[in-house]
């Protein structure tokens, strides 16, 4: 799974993956947290975090406030933002923030 993950990478984010440990932030985490994004979020925040402007702009999101990011996923950011904690687990939600501190 993870190389075909990583085929499916552009130049830019094979060089985002290698800085991932400055991050403390390990590749095949954020790659899982990248495929969860992609089946879950991506349908209003963007595919790679790329906003419609239908809602937030992840990759603007403060990269200090994952108990934020936690809250809002688990529990909804109304009124467009669905609670997802029926659907996800902890440690999805702590794979969706490695891959959203790679900036997409």
């Amino acid at each position: 799974m993870r190389l075909a993950v990583l085929k499916t990478l552009s130049v830019g984010g094979v060089i985002t993956l290698c800085m991932l440990p400055l991050f403390g932030v390990k590749a095949n985490d954020a790659a899982l947290g990248r495929e969860i994004y992609q089946d879950t979020c991506a349908v209003c925040h963007g595919r790679d975090m790329v906003s419609s402007g239908l809602a937030f702009d992840l990759r603007k999101f403060p990269l200090t406030e994952f108990d934020r990011f936690q809250n809002a996923v688990m529990n909804g950011k109304p009124p467009g933002m669905p609670g997802w904690r029926s659907q996800l687990s902890t440690e999805d939600v702590r794979a969706i923030w490695d891959y959203v501190k790679t900036g997409g």
